[in-house]
């Protein structure tokens, strides 16, 4: 097995379950267990893997809501404004708790950002979207929500890494350098 293979089995395997030793990834990767304890420091110091974690049951902690926030920048930010834009929300996350998880730049649909967050209550959930609106940097009117039922007997796919560990695996090995 090539050692790039040996690299994402592990990945893999790290993300369905952190827990296990290093013996028992080894087994599950098919390496010895030193090759094990010597890819994960060399993947750590790569920057591969950030950090170790679980993915607790939200609803049973009390959130009852998933929000996916959707906002537009204002078009004439400049490189400058938008450095600002990025330090002023990054101050504000630090400076209290908050119930977002996620809040990055992308595309699609006409927006050009997303937040993640979770709420124990729609109130806790419209305030958030009301905060925002006070982000000089955002368009006032351009935000629109989605938002999840935590307490939903139906769940499609349940919020784990499971799947992304799967999918890791499937990547062509061009696209993993």
């Amino acid at each position: 097995m090539r050692m790039k293979d040996v690299k994402f089995k592990l990945i893999s395997e790290l993300m369905k379950n952190s827990r296990r030793s290093d013996r028992e990834l080894a087994k599950a990767v098919g390496v010895s267990q030193p090759t094990v304890s010597r890819l994960i420091k060399k993947l750590e110091k790569e920057g591969y893997i950030e950090e170790y974690t679980m993915v607790p049951n939200f609803a049973k902690l009390g959130y009852e809501i998933l929000a996916l926030t959707f906002v537009k920048l204002r078009e004439e930010l400049s490189a400058e404004e938008l450095q600002k834009a990025r330090e002023i929300s990054q101050e504000d996350m630090k400076a209290a708790p908050s119930e977002i998880i996620l809040f990055e730049r992308g595309i699609g649909e006409g927006y050009m950002g997303i937040i993640i967050s979770f709420h124990k209550d729609y109130s806790s959930c419209s305030k958030l979207v009301s905060r925002t609106k006070e982000y000089s940097f955002l368009e006032l009117s351009a935000t629109t929500s989605f938002l999840v039922n935590l307490n939903d007997k139906v769940h499609y796919r349940p919020l784990t890494l499971r799947t992304m560990a799967e999918n890791l695996l499937t990547l062509n090995g061009k696209e993993q350098e």
